[in-house]
């Protein structure tokens, strides 16, 4: 499913105008973040319980701060500003896949479906490739589906249930689909990502293909390979003597249904509808027993419902506030050469992606002025379309109030701080980016619009 359409009503042109931003403005603009770190965060590090300070009131604090800093506008305005932010299109289709993704899971759960989808994934993958094999799946999805949220929707139910039958983390099982997530949205034709970065540069998803799987896909090699180390200990219960293939049947539906391009929101019932039915004939439950299980799933992402919510409306503030314009034009000021373009280029759509929680997002706020960077320093237009994708689902791969942390965090149970750190391949790409950048590879592009061999 691509998402791209649902961004068009989003006003990415007013970032770049206006008067320059003064120093202090900016940092008071985007001093709701630095508010965000340490009340979460920091706070989190020192006491040592990430549960200490919940993500809720974090966000209910850093909202009411936000809004009582913007100057110059009465109330009404401030608040009409956080509630678009809040309302905006996007999240309000993230909204409902949260809604749907927890009426699945628990129905699916409550039928049996997915401890029957375990079984038949533990009788297919010996125990030692547990943990890779969860990571390559989760790519594979991906890049079919061109989806990180799709991919984790579809996959974490499954993860969870394998972590709790076999001798493995949840953690980093949880990290390892998140991790293959992003290799698709990164690289997959149909992404989002790819979409929005192509479509700014003026050059062909093909081309941006090319020029970035030869930087991620080594990294996504080496992640494979420490996943399957980690994963080496990985006991395996005794082989269930019978799988009830009927109740796998749900979860194959919405794997089927979303590797072939069906909207997520549309697997998702599809999925609901199917639990209900072969639910109720296998006596799992009974019609109202069966919504009362939906509502159950429903109500338990109600916290991630909430957070989502109040993340937008923050955002939307520090934007109005000019925090976005201020982080283009400090990183933009002292570019002198290619590489510094590159990198400023790099640091843009990072800067941004925090402050937006979404990567497609970031890329067209940042598309525009990195295309002219690009021009200005000789870049060439397919090496900045991969920058921009890859470093802004580096960043979105590890951001603890990101989409898909947050969905990761409603079917697991975790925080996103618990799965932060084996989250190796967000971080991987990042890093490995960092290096073309820094020794100028792939060295093939060249001005004249063809790609060469070498």
């Amino acid at each position: 499913m691509s998402l791209f359409d649902s961004y068009q009503d989003y006003d990415v042109k007013h970032v770049s105008d206006g008067k320059k931003i003064g120093h202090l403005a900016g940092l008071k603009a985007i001093s709701p973040l630095i508010l965000f770190i340490i009340l979460y965060v920091v706070t989190s590090c020192v006491t040592g319980d990430f549960y200490a300070m919940p993500l809720t009131v974090t966000f209910m604090i850093v909202s009411i701060y936000a809004i009582a800093i913007t100057s110059g506008r009465p109330l009404s305005e401030r608040l009409s500003a956080y509630h678009k932010g809040a309302g905006a299109g996007h999240l309000m289709l993230m909204l409902w896949i949260f809604v749907l993704a927890g009426a699945f899971s628990h129905t699916a759960k409550q039928m049996g479906c997915i401890d029957a989808t375990v079984d038949l994934a533990l009788m297919i993958l010996p125990g030692e490739m547990i943990v890779a094999g969860m990571f390559v799946v989760s790519c594979l999805i991906s890049f079919a589906v061109g989806t990180s949220v799709g991919t984790i929707v579809a996959l974490m139910p499954m993860a969870v249930g394998i972590a709790q039958s076999v001798s493995g983390d949840m953690g980093l099982i949880a990290a390892c689909v998140i991790g293959g997530a992003f290799f698709g949205d990164n690289l997959s034709f149909i992404s989002d990502t790819t979409i929005a970065a192509t479509s700014t540069q003026g050059c062909l998803p093909k081309d941006k293909f090319w020029a970035n799987v030869s930087i991620v896909l080594p990294a996504a090699i080496v992640i494979c390979v420490v996943y399957l180390i980690l994963g080496a200990d990985v006991q395996v219960p005794a082989q269930p003597q019978h799988i009830e293939l009927l109740r796998v049947i749900p979860y194959l539906a919405v794997l089927i249904s979303a590797i072939i391009g069906v909207n997520v929101l549309v697997c998702l019932t599809l999925g609901i509808v199917l639990c209900g039915i072969i639910g109720i004939w296998e006596g799992a439950y009974g019609l109202l027993e069966w919504f009362r299980v939906m509502g159950s799933g429903i109500s338990g992402m109600s916290e991630l419902i909430i957070i989502t919510l109040m993340a937008g409306g923050l955002l939307e503030v520090i934007r109005i506030n000019g925090g976005i314009r201020y982080i283009l034009e400090r990183l933009t000021a002292h570019v002198k050469g290619p590489r510094g373009a590159e990198l400023s280029i790099a640091g843009l759509v990072c800067l941004v992606n925090v402050c937006t929680a979404n990567n497609t997002v970031a890329i067209l706020i940042v598309g525009d002025i990195s295309k002219e960077i690009g021009e200005r320093f000789h870049v060439d237009s397919r090496k900045v379309a991969s920058i921009l994708d890859t470093f802004a689902c580096s960043i979105q791969g590890v951001l603890p109030y990101g989409a898909q942390m947050l969905m990761a965090a409603g079917i697991t149970g975790l925080t996103p701080i618990q799965i932060v750190p084996y989250l190796y391949y967000p971080f991987a790409i990042g890093i490995a980016s960092l290096i073309s950048i820094m020794f100028d590879y792939p060295r093939y592009f060249k001005k004249d619009g063809e790609i060469g061999s070498g």
